[in-house]
């Protein structure tokens, strides 16, 4: 199934929020035309509103795809609309946290063709990355359909099963906010230090953001990229030998953190 297909039978957003917006941004942008977008949303944005789409007009007979980014406590109240598509021959791709592909499947008809997603906020600015898994009526044109239409807001992953999907969640779906939660205490660390508060942050922010495009674009993988700028006995090795630390560094903490939202991501979807 292509592209061209959305634009001839039309595609179904249920929500258009931040995730939402930043997918449709990335698509008209693209060149996939207004006419061939219905939003169902009850509290459309001012940007939404400019942007030529369907909105709130109902939706297609058979779209090719039938979009889900509704808040995962709105599904209960959303998803009967989506119902008359339902074992058919649209895709549902849905981008809520902790709702199973089983979850949809019950709502949507068993036989629906369903692509699970977990997409993160860098989306918004063309640098996400999503995690993407079928049910078994996703076939591999379902899939590409899908991860095509993600490749819009960053890059794209294929999972081998839906069970990785708590594992995803910790590391990318939720791992923006650990970073933003590194640039504040980098950035007091520096006032602590006699700097300037907002000159601080500027480094912080920097420093973070230029690494993190380093890491992305060098052939070596980030562990040779920090050999590579620790010189022995120096500034850099005096600081990872407390970040460093298998005890109280970054080791232990991160692996705790990333398995408490796994875990949450599992009670959700339970």
């Amino acid at each position: 199934m292509s592209l061209e297909q959305i634009e001839q039978r039309g595609m179904v957003l249920l929500g258009c929020g931040k995730m939402g917006s930043a997918m449709l941004a990335g698509w008209l942008s693209g060149g996939l035309p207004a006419s061939a977008v219905w939003v169902l949303d009850p509290h459309p944005s001012d940007w939404l509103k400019s942007t030529g789409v369907h909105l709130n007009d109902g939706m297609p007979d058979n779209p090719a795809l039938a979009l889900i980014a509704v808040k995962p406590q709105m599904m209960g109240e959303a998803l009967p609309a989506m119902q008359k598509l339902g074992n058919g021959e649209t895709v549902f791709l849905s981008v809520a946290a902790g709702t199973s592909i089983a979850t949809f499947a019950q709502a949507l008809g068993e036989r629906s063709p369903i692509i699970r997603a977990m997409p993160n906020t860098p989306a918004a600015v063309g640098r996400g990355i999503s995690a993407v898994v079928g049910n078994a009526h996703a076939t591999d044109a379902h899939m590409t359909m899908a991860e095509t239409l993600l490749e819009a807001v960053g890059q794209v992953v294929r999972l081998d099963s839906e069970s990785q999907i708590d594992a995803v969640t910790g590391v990318s779906g939720s791992g923006p906010a650990y970073v933003f939660h590194l640039i504040e205490t980098l950035a007091a660390a520096g006032e602590a230090e006699g700097l300037p508060a907002e000159m601080a942050m500027k480094l912080a922010k920097a420093t973070v953001g230029g690494a993190g495009q380093l890491a992305e674009d060098a052939p070596e993988d980030p562990g040779q990229l920090r050999v590579n700028v620790t010189s022995p006995n120096g500034t850099t090795q005096a600081a990872l030998e407390v970040l460093m630390d298998e005890e109280t560094g970054f080791p232990p903490l991160l692996r705790r953190a990333v398995k408490a939202a796994a875990d949450r991501s599992r009670e959700l979807g339970a």
